[in-house]
């Protein structure tokens, strides 16, 4: 690195493992790597994205690094990157950009190192082991108190070979997972909570594009409610590459339950209701499944019964991320995404305002079934669809 251009070098993860598909899945992790960088006004700033075949590059002046980086940190199907030293493919060169590399090492308290070498141009006179040997000795004779270590260094100095030459050791984790439009599109059922924003991450994580639709029963749900959710999409949206969102006015539809059935029936129906009106939304909309925050147990209308209910009439997919997975885990990814302090802000949405002091909790399919079509929500559902508002 150095004052006037700063390299980084992005480390693919799964898409290593797919094969005569990985060029595809290449494709797309670059257009969202432009697109991301784009998103933060970085056109036009002497900012340039390139790569294939196992790593991407992202050079960028100094002032536009902390972009570039936010931009890395959003970006699903890398395991890792790191800002590089990048150098001619000579041997001196290369072994001053190790000693550069060292050096700093130490300043920031390291100890002890080793070096790891990939050489993928086959002219470059070192072979592999040769530049780990060459460049260790060099930093260890440059930088005393650093002392060689290959079994449990405190850090590893990383050299690449490739069209130039790379030097980094300072790796920073990925988002891993799939680049974002490899898995097709899905519709999420977002609510004002915790889970369904963590839900979509985690989707997204394997690939999956998102819309979204939230259901809103207004005068019951506030103003403040409806703009809590479009926040938290916003959040996504920074992960997703941008997101869709439908806001469908349910408050006829939930009146209508109330009126119609037993009062512990109520919420069982309404998220019949709910995953109807989903399904003719994404059936429009041209996503392939349905994606709920739903975690099994953790509520009364989330027992497997319960569930079965809710999708028994539904013939897309109904992706459930979050289904094995606890409270406090849904938490520190909340908290790890940035949705979690947005979602506890205290504005209830639809399905606590109208939940039923003691709720059905093993509700049967075929009664549920029986119940809802007495309902007859269908206009009810369309006309909310009709209204609804996209953002």
């Amino acid at each position: 690195m150095n004052a006037t251009h700063i390299t980084y070098i992005l480390k693919p993860g799964e898409l290593s493992l797919k094969g005569g598909n990985r060029e595809g899945f290449e494709r797309v992790l670059m257009r969202n790597l432009r697109k991301l960088l784009a998103l933060r006004g970085l056109e036009g700033s002497g900012t340039r994205a390139e790569g294939g075949g196992g790593r991407f590059f992202v050079s960028c002046p100094p002032e536009a690094a902390p972009r570039v980086e936010d931009a890395l940190n959003h970006l699903f199907g890398i395991s890792g990157w790191a800002g590089t030293r990048s150098c001619e493919k000579r041997v001196e060169s290369l072994l001053a950009a190790c000693v550069d590399e060292g050096t700093e090492l130490y300043g920031r308290g390291m100890r002890s190192f080793k070096v790891e070498a990939r050489r993928t141009d086959k002219t470059f006179p070192l072979d592999s082991y040769g530049i780990r040997v060459r460049a260790g000795d060099a930093v260890r004779e440059a930088v005393p108190g650093l002392v060689v270590d290959v079994r449990s260094p405190q850090a590893v100095i990383q050299v690449e070979i490739r069209e130039r030459a790379y030097v980094y050791s300072m790796s920073r984790p990925g988002l891993r997972g799939l680049p974002v439009g490899t898995a097709g599109r899905g519709l999420l059922l977002l609510s004002g909570g915790i889970d369904s924003p963590v839900a979509g991450f985690r989707m997204a994580s394997r690939g999956m594009g998102l819309d979204a639709v939230y259901f809103h029963a207004f005068p019951y749900t506030s103003e403040e409610a409806r703009q809590k959710v479009l926040r938290l999409a916003e959040i996504l949206a920074a992960y997703t590459l941008g997101i869709r969102l439908w806001t469908v006015g349910f408050t006829e539809v939930q009146q209508r339950i109330k009126a119609g059935v037993r009062e512990e029936w109520t919420t069982v129906m309404l998220r019949m209701a709910m995953m109807e009106a989903a399904e003719k939304l994404a059936r429009r909309t041209g996503a392939k499944c349905l994606v709920t925050g739903d975690s099994l147990s953790q509520v009364a209308s989330q027992t497997v019964e319960n569930l079965s209910c809710a999708e028994s009439l539904t013939r897309l997919p109904v992706l459930r991320p979050l289904v094995g997975a606890d409270k406090e885990e849904i938490i520190r990814l909340a908290r790890t995404i940035g949705t979690y302090e947005t979602s506890i802000l205290p504005y209830e949405d639809c399905c606590v305002l109208f939940s039923p002091a003691h709720p059905v909790l093993r509700g049967g399919v075929d009664e549920a079934v029986g119940y809802y079509r007495q309902l007859d929500l269908a206009g009810e559902i369309d006309r909310a669809l009709k209204n609804g508002a996209r953002h």
